[in-house]
């Protein structure tokens, strides 16, 4: 019986049409990080509405710094699940089982010495990021109960991986679902209720995705026989800790490379003042939710691109690349004309009617943004594509060429053009992406085709 449901949930993305396969494997993880979003945009939009602006310049001056950290546990996890996925493709059970047991005894190291690490460092961190005084406190007081709950982040990003990497994209996604509305009652909870400021919105925060990783465990163990581990599955091995690291420490590199850059932006936003600060954190918010498919077609890629290296398909990885980038250009297309028509009510969800300026200022970080969707489509398929295929560092590559750009636009167009300038860092930062991506596809695909002999 359980292995009947096994085959029910596991989807072999090495047959079939590659338009459909993605297509069925990115729409359900549509919903899966928009219902991660919900984890920020709650507690954004709690905190704007019943703490007030400076509150909300307090949560957003973190964003950056909150990227660079959980993002990169974000990418090792991600990583991690690589090889699994390749494991799968090959029908390696016993590879695939040895690669969990060791994945899982990395993961909690990283865990453990990043949150001893940046518990301790974060009010260092927020003081040279130039944080204003007058929102300074606010921030470490949501900031540190972030950082205290990396063991949280780890659990349910490694384990969805593991779930991915077999196909089922559904479940994950389910649970999100549950862990975001959760996160929304503890967010009133806590802040109204308790009176526990923007500290109350990263305690609801933490609490939610801890939950949402326990679920992802027990499900696993349910409906996954082969996830179930064994004794030598355990075992430190040199060779899969090699292989391990190579894939996971790019990944999370390359979120925290490019987090870099939006740190170095976010510094020079705080020097714009609070306004600038608050409307960043709003337009950054609302745009990461326009985001989540893209985010969805980078990690379906991931998938389909470790599926068909494992299963030495190489023909079918330029078919899904193609599918893959027309329906990114079709939903930049449909973002446009969303924000073209609501971009100037979204604020309102944020700030009050009365906060003009505000509002006007996430119009301008919105619009700027989804113009340049297109490309970000392309930074996120090809990136993880490339990675699936398992030449993760060139994730890192492309992550310093956005962490340049930004970084660019930080010192030399923020001080001379100012708010206008930070709304265009992002599309400069996929526009220099893009220029490294594209040729490394290229030759990533002339080295297997080379390695497999075809």
């Amino acid at each position: 019986m359980a292995k009947s449901s096994e085959k029910t949930r596991v989807r072999d993305m090495t047959q079939g049409s590659p338009m459909k396969l993605i297509l069925g494997f990115t729409l359900p993880m549509v919903f899966g990080f928009l219902f991660q979003q919900f984890y920020s945009m709650a507690d954004t939009l709690i905190v704007g509405r019943f703490l007030g602006v400076n509150a909300l310049a307090a949560v957003g001056s973190t964003g950056s710094v909150n990227f660079f950290v959980i993002g990169f546990c974000m990418g090792i996890c991600n990583g991690f699940a690589i090889p699994v996925a390749q494991k799968f493709g090959a029908r390696d059970e016993n590879g695939l089982r040895r690669f969990v047991g060791n994945s899982a005894i990395l993961a909690a190291g990283f865990a453990v010495v990043m949150t001893a690490v940046f518990v301790l460092l974060c009010k260092k961190i927020l003081i040279m990021m130039n944080t204003p005084d007058d929102i300074l406190e606010e921030a470490y007081k949501y900031i540190i109960v972030i950082f205290a709950g990396i063991p949280a982040t780890f659990l349910y990003n490694l384990l969805s991986g593991y779930i991915r990497s077999l196909g089922d994209a559904k479940t994950p996604v389910v649970f999100l679902t549950l862990s975001a509305l959760l996160n929304i009652v503890l967010d009133l909870l806590f802040i109204i209720v308790f009176k526990m400021g923007v500290s109350g919105a990263a305690w609801a925060t933490v609490v939610s995705q801890a939950v949402s990783g326990i679920l992802c465990f027990f499900f696993m163990i349910k409906h996954f026989p082969v996830l179930r581990l064994k004794k030598e599955d355990w075992e430190i091995g040199r060779q899969y800790v090699s292989v391990l690291c190579k894939m996971g420490i790019p990944m999370g590199l390359q979120y925290s490379i490019t987090a870099v850059g939006s740190v170095i932006l976010q510094t020079a936003v705080n020097s714009l003042g609070a306004a600038a600060v608050a409307s960043i954190a709003a337009g950054s918010k609302i745009g990461a939710f326009f985001c989540c498919p893209f985010d969805a077609m980078g990690a379906t890629m991931a998938t389909y691109g470790g599926q068909n290296v494992g299963a030495r398909k190489l023909d079918r990885i330029g078919k899904g690349l193609k599918s893959c980038v027309i329906l990114g250009a079709a939903y930049s297309a449909v973002a446009l004309v969303l924000i073209l028509v609501f971009g100037k009510s979204l604020p309102v969800l944020f700030v009050g009617r009365e906060e003009t300026q505000i509002i006007s200022q996430i119009y301008t970080y919105l619009l700027l943004n989804v113009v340049c969707y297109l490309l970000l489509s392309i930074v996120n398929i090809v990136r993880f594509l490339i990675q699936g295929m398992g030449y993760s560092m060139f994730a890192i590559l492309a992550g310093v060429c956005e962490m340049a750009a930004r970084s660019f636009v930080a010192f030399a167009l923020v001080p001379a053009f100012g708010y206008t300038a930070a709304c265009l860092a992002n599309g400069c930062a996929w526009i220099a992406a893009d220029l490294f991506l594209i040729p490394a596809y290229f030759y990533v695909m002339k080295k297997l085709r080379i390695m497999f002999k075809e």
